[in-house]
């Protein structure tokens, strides 16, 4: 196993990592998934208790957050915001707390960003944001990791986002700097990334598309969009995943979507289903780059 010398105390936007520890995580995540048929890993976290604490439905980070919680020999204790004292206004720097006491980490899908940060704030054990309106680092290592499954060094290698300037798109961009990786982000005007982040902001996603080594989208209506889906359908409707925006990548250009997926808007089926689709390997990759992850975390 690669050493982690230094571990960060949370992982909230994924500027916590360097890149020493970003390369040593993935080479552990690569390990880990190579080995689960053998127990890799499988006391890492003997004796460890991890809350799996989610304010909204989950398909992808709570399965895998608690199979690979499991997996390294933890006990997951998987809740929801409406069965602890938050529901009855105990507040969130009380709650971290206590749960601290009991507790050896805490993984939190939540429907604010202020909300992870204030609870990583009061807690004394590492926090994970699982997912927020902002951020979405878990998500940016299982990205990562299928670009490295798939071609190897990631130095150089170029992603193409097109649609909705969002968490998954602002996660890529930050930890693809980390790890070499050129991202490019084309949205229309007012649902692009914040000024600062490090990926090539653009308009014309085929700009974006021309020679990447991958092209990636999301939905186009996520939680908490819904009032206005038929505007942001409507907007983002040039930015399709299709054959035709894929032919512009490299000659070994794939498609990635972080899913749940909606063939016929942001991609199509020809393109989430084809040849060229790395979107069940970077399904998959949540397990084993989360798993490195909480190694990271807890030692």
């Amino acid at each position: 196993m690669p050493r982690l010398n230094g571990p960060p105390s949370h992982l909230l936007t994924g500027e916590e990592l360097t890149a020493e520890q970003l390369t040593a995580l993935l080479e552990r995540a690569a390990e880990l998934k190579a080995g689960r048929g053998e127990g890799v890993g499988a006391r890492s976290l003997a004796g460890r208790t991890v809350a799996l604490l989610f304010e909204r439905p989950s398909t992808r980070t709570r399965i895998s957050f608690q199979v690979g919680v499991a997996e390294l020999g933890g006990h997951p204790l998987t809740l929801r915001a409406d069965e602890l004292q938050l529901g009855r206004g105990e507040s969130i720097a009380d709650t971290a707390r206590v749960l601290s006491r009991y507790l050896h980490a805490i993984v939190i899908r939540a429907g604010s960003h202020a909300t992870v940060a204030e609870l990583a704030a009061a807690a004394e054990v590492p926090v994970v944001n699982a997912l927020t309106p902002v951020h979405h680092p878990c998500q940016a290592l299982a990205d990562l990791l299928t670009l490295r499954e798939r071609f190897g060094d990631l130095d150089g290698v170029s992603v193409a986002y097109v649609g909705d300037g969002n968490n998954v798109a602002r996660s890529l961009a930050i930890l693809g700097r980390l790890a070499g990786v050129e991202v490019r982000v084309a949205t229309p005007t007012g649902y692009e990334l914040e000024p600062g982040l490090p990926a090539l902001d653009t308009r014309d996603p085929r700009e974006a598309a021309e020679g990447a080594d991958a092209l990636y989208t999301d939905v186009w209506v996520s939680m908490g969009d819904e009032v206005e889906a038929e505007r942001r359908r409507a907007d983002l409707a040039p930015y399709q995943l299709n054959a035709e925006l894929l032919a512009l990548g490299s000659e070994r250009a794939i498609a990635l979507h972080c899913l749940p997926a909606h063939p016929g808007e942001e991609i199509t089926e020809e393109v989430l289903y084809g040849e060229r689709s790395a979107v069940w390997d970077q399904a998959e990759n949540r397990l084993h780059s989360q798993k490195a992850l909480l190694e990271l975390l807890l030692g």
